[in-house]
């Protein structure tokens, strides 16, 4: 989770982690599986926030594979953000 507080919304100057976006990350041995969401279906950034989710988890040591899953259940709010960035 500190990783993925490192990746930004490019258009949004908050972390996913604290926009609410990542709803779920499973580690299994080598490999990363993350669930996540945009705050819009249609976000024109999507293609560069995932890889740079996936570059980042693949960066710690002992991480072979990062497997991102782009989520729409639930749909992201604004209730998600995090109550310190509120």
């Amino acid at each position: 989770m500190e990783v993925l507080k490192t990746c930004y919304d490019p258009e949004i100057p908050i972390n996913i982690v604290d926009l609410g976006l990542v709803y779920d990350v499973d580690v299994e041995g080598n490999q990363v599986n993350i669930k996540m969401t945009l705050t819009t279906p249609g976000c024109p950034m999507y293609a560069v926030i995932l890889d740079n989710v996936k570059q980042k988890v693949e960066s710690i040591d002992g991480i072979e594979k990062a497997e991102v899953e782009l989520v729409w259940d639930p749909p992201w709010t604004p209730d998600r953000i995090s109550k310190e960035i509120k």
